[in-house]
């Protein structure tokens, strides 16, 4: 997301007024009532079936509130489980609301996450429209679990485990996502059984991070309480095990490697590409779906998803959880996948939403945090953003930041006990 102008979404042009127009524009009746119009026992039968759906509908959603209530109280129990502004020994997390309402971003830590105990997951979530926040803190919660219960049946299924050599079903999963490997010749230096053991981590990763985020958006489209029309979420998150890191990234969050070079002084480098409309790839499958892809006159540089015949809702991302009303129109849910291994160099990760990125540098983000202790790392950074909003762009509403700093070696991390805010 870029500079917002007064009054307006930085990710859905439209704002609150975006399911409206789009029902219009498509001659819905979402907030009519057909039955109730007309006389005589057709209507009233109309009108009775009405209120019995309705009545289904709303012991659904009860019901459905009732147990992701339940899954939350279980998960804020789970140790090594971060969400709030926290740290432990190998995280840093801090979350700050903008200027805009209630913060739309969340976070996660987890330790331990998996069958194996050298695995951690972590992310970060930026959600928009008007229910963004609940949409960014369901796949917060939702999409660890998917990925865990996905890899651990390919794993124990022998489909694609850990020394499997079966590559049945890789290519056609891989279709819509980006393979990169980021570091220079990850397995140069490896002997040609490491080779394959690496190589098939990354593979078992990559298909279950595809069918975790298919799964995400399958459930989000079918939730019966939340409402992601014209609502949804980036993600980019981290799943760190041994010295392999895979990531896993839909929107414009990004994941920056703080790592040293020949002369130990500290740079950065980006470990995901921000999804957005402007980008030639993203653009072309938009607008072979029959969605348009422009800028407003008011914001020239931040290029937008549109429907087809409707200047409506202005998505500045190319990828999203959620925001059904563009699903058929380009914008999709797959991830970028990417590995990298890490290097006695490298020292730690950050993932951080827009809000930090749009007014930081890489290179000024890795230097904030590799200059600070691990325990105020991302406090640090998210205090230094909002500043620099103010500073920057003093007639703008500061946007909502998030941060997740990973931190790589044991050895180099400084131990804090863990405060909860």
């Amino acid at each position: 997301m870029q500079v917002e102008k007064v009054g307006r979404d930085p990710a859905c042009s439209m704002g609150v007024d975006c399911f409206m127009s789009i029902a219009r524009a498509f001659g819905t009746s979402c907030f009519t009532d057909e039955g109730s119009r007309g006389g005589g026992s057709g209507s009233r039968q109309s009108s009775g079936s009405n209120a019995e759906a309705a009545r289904r509908r709303k012991k659904r959603q009860t019901m459905m509130k009732r147990s992701d209530s339940k899954l939350e109280l279980w998960l804020h129990r789970i140790p090594g489980r971060l969400f709030l502004n926290s740290s432990s020994e190998f995280a840093s997390l801090f979350t700050k609301a903008g200027k805009k309402g209630v913060n739309q971003d969340a976070m996660i830590f987890w330790e331990n996450f998996g069958p194996n105990e050298d695995t951690i997951f972590c992310g970060v979530f930026d959600g928009h429209g008007p229910s963004g926040h609940l949409v960014a803190k369901k796949v917060r919660d939702s999409l660890p679990l998917k990925l865990r219960a996905q890899w651990e049946l390919d794993c124990t299924s022998g489909e694609l485990g850990l020394m499997s050599g079966n590559t049945v079903g890789r290519n056609a999963l891989a279709e819509c996502s980006l393979i990169s490997f980021q570091s220079e010749s990850p397995t140069e230096n490896l002997d040609n059984g490491k080779k394959d053991v690496q190589t098939d981590i990354f593979l078992t990763f990559k298909d279950s991070f595809l069918k975790a985020f298919k799964a995400m958006d399958k459930e989000l489209q079918v939730h019966p309480y939340i409402d992601c029309y014209c609502s949804g979420t980036t993600a980019v998150t981290v799943i760190k095990q041994g010295r392999d890191l895979v990531i896993g990234n839909v929107g414009d969050s990004r994941a920056v490697l703080g790592t040293r070079d020949k002369n130990n002084s500290l740079f950065a480098v980006q470990l995901t590409e921000d999804l957005k409309p402007s980008l030639p790839r993203e653009a072309e499958r938009i607008r072979s779906c029959k969605g348009r892809v422009f800028a407003l006159p008011s914001e020239p540089d931040v290029a937008r998803i549109w429907l087809p015949n409707n200047n409506s809702p202005g998505l500045a991302m190319a990828r999203a959880f959620g925001d059904f009303c563009l699903k058929d129109f380009g914008l999709i849910a797959v991830p970028e996948i990417s590995h990298h291994r890490i290097t006695d160099d490298d020292e730690f990760v950050v993932m951080a939403t827009d809000g930090v990125w749009d007014v930081l540098t890489n290179d000024e983000v890795v230097g904030i945090v590799g200059s600070v202790p691990h325990s105020s790392a991302a406090q640090t950074l998210v205090d230094l953003a909002h500043r620099a909003w103010r500073t920057k762009y003093p007639t703008s509403k500061t946007d909502d930041c998030a941060a997740v700093c990973l931190f790589l070696g044991s050895s180099s991390a400084k131990k804090v006990s863990t405060s909860m805010d």
